[in-house]
């Protein structure tokens, strides 16, 4: 530590977003450049605490040094830095964009204080770090003589294509989109997490040699008995894909989308021509609405602003959230309070007020007479707390109303990974419908299939997923070898972990 009362003596200060205003007009990531003696400040800000909770299961999935890496910055040494935070997250600079940093949630010093700004520090380090040419492809000296096979190329896929080719394995990677990155690609909009970036990555992966084949839909064009035959082991990270429906009337009507449809497209359509091409959902000249918060929710809502939507309504079921934690969530949890993301700032630049309206119930897609939607049915709910602690809601009476709409997209969350696949292959799956498989040794019901990411632990943060990949690469390594240098979640490259079985 190098700074024992850097907490006293600096606020937290974050890296701010562009304007609103400014970014409204474009698909640039929203982020402004990060000052290093501003982050220098936040880094004497780590308190030296003792127990790290910010690293601790509590905070970071995989068990960033974050002490350890927040002093370095602190003291200039940005390269040893990069090779600090390398050692437990291989996509820093994918978490330092999109992680909720639940690091920061868990940071003792936000018992009392404003927590250190975590994620900035760790997104400044690896971008610094490929600036200063710092981070270049690392091929494996030796080669095992192994393949494996992994479906889905998301954070959990890509991290175990990396890990396992560090092992000396032969990699392939199959996508079905036409480009690899699964949810960071087209999950998750340009302006949070840029294309160029993801891309930069991949292709430090190619040239490590890593294989990748796109539009290669493993269970429809692809069989996955033949990737059994051909390889000798198969690692299925294929997300949580199924979204959460809404099944009340008028759901057939046209304007009524899921999420991902839109954001998909969108993207895709940018990188493609720009929009030019008109393939995707426009919501210019609409009044949208919003169903579902969450990061999803607001990438549509920032989406929407930017196609030149003429209102903004995002339906929240739950009550909004309190300003601070509340009794009954105490630190280290994460806190559930009250946040303005960045596409709530954005609605409210634009028309005048946040987007959200909370204890909003949906009850009808109202018809326009030609099959398309023109509004939704809702009421006010109200929670109340049982005794057994459970919530329950009820519907306000007489609090029924109209809220106009021309294009409804619905940002529930998901219920776990498309099936097709896994009856191809006879998979078990549990009572939530993902696949089974242990975690640590994520070995499924069937000889030499794994599993790892979202399809297996559900809807959760690119964070978990690459503790997953990390996690699903040591068990297949294992399961080739006998033993692993590869090192699990948590545990720095380097140390000997050589598990015998």
């Amino acid at each position: 530590m190098g700074k024992p009362t850097g907490f006293k003596e600096f606020d937290r200060k974050k890296v701010p977003w562009r304007l609103p205003i400014a970014r409204l007009d474009d698909y640039a990531e929203i982020y402004t450049p990060p000052q290093t003696d501003l982050l220098q400040q936040q880094g004497a800000r780590c308190m030296d605490c003792g127990v790290p909770f910010c690293q601790s299961a509590t905070g970071c999935p995989i068990d960033n040094l974050i002490p350890e890496w927040n002093d370095l910055v602190y003291h200039g040494r940005w390269e040893e830095a990069i090779a600090r935070l390398h050692k437990t997250n291989n996509f820093p600079e994918f978490t330092g964009r999109v992680c909720p940093a639940p690091c920061e949630g868990a940071c003792v010093l936000g018992i009392t204080n404003p927590p250190v700004t975590i994620k900035n520090i760790e997104n400044a380090i690896v971008d610094h770090a490929f600036e200063a040419g710092w981070i270049s492809a690392q091929p494996p000296s030796t080669r095992t003589g192994k393949k494996v096979a992994i479906v889905g190329s998301g954070p959990a896929g890509l991290t175990a294509a990396a890990q396992l080719n560090r092992a000396g394995h032969m990699v392939k990677v199959y996508e079905r989109a036409d480009r690899i990155g699964g949810l960071l690609m087209y999950g998750i909009p340009n302006m949070k997490l840029d294309k160029q970036v993801v891309e930069r990555r991949v292709q430090l992966l190619r040239e490590e040699g890593v294989e990748f084949q796109t539009c290669a839909d493993v269970g429809k064009n692809i069989d996955p008995r033949q990737l059994l035959a051909e390889f000798d082991a198969l690692l299925l990270a294929t997300g949580a894909t199924k979204p959460r429906d809404l099944p009340i009337p008028g759901r057939q009507l046209r304007g009524v989308h899921f999420a991902m449809e839109f954001l998909t497209a969108n993207t895709k359509s940018l990188l493609d021509s720009k929009l030019q091409d008109q393939n995707y959902i426009s919501a210019a000249g609409k009044k949208v609405v919003v169903i579902g918060g969450g990061d999803t929710g607001t990438d549509c809502i920032a989406t929407s602003l930017r196609h030149g939507c003429t209102a903004m309504v995002n339906f929240e079921l739950l009550e909004r959230p309190p300003e601070s934690r509340a009794t009954d969530n105490p630190w280290p949890q994460w806190p559930r309070i009250f946040r303005v993301d960045y596409g709530h700032e954005e609605a409210a630049t634009k028309f005048g007020a946040d987007p959200r309206e909370y204890c909003l119930l949906s009850k009808e897609f109202l018809d326009d007479g030609q099959g398309n939607v023109q509004g939704i049915r809702a009421v006010n709910v109200r929670w109340s707390k049982g005794s057994d602690g459970r919530l329950t809601m009820e519907e306000i009476a007489g609090s029924e109303h109209i809220v106009e709409a021309d294009l409804v997209l619905l940002a529930m969350g998901f219920l776990g990974p498309e099936h097709y696949l896994a009856e191809s292959l006879g998979m078990e799956l549990d009572s939530r419908s993902n696949y089974v498989a242990e975690h640590g040794k994520f070995t499924t019901n069937l000889p030499k299939v794994f599993a790892a990411g979202d399809c297996r632990r559900g809807q959760s943060l690119v964070v978990w997923a690459i503790n997953e990949g990390r996690g699903a690469a040591r068990a297949i390594d294992i399961a080739l070898q006998g033993a692993s240098v590869l090192p699990a979640p948590g545990i720095t490259m380097g140390t000997a972990i050589n598990v015998t079985v």
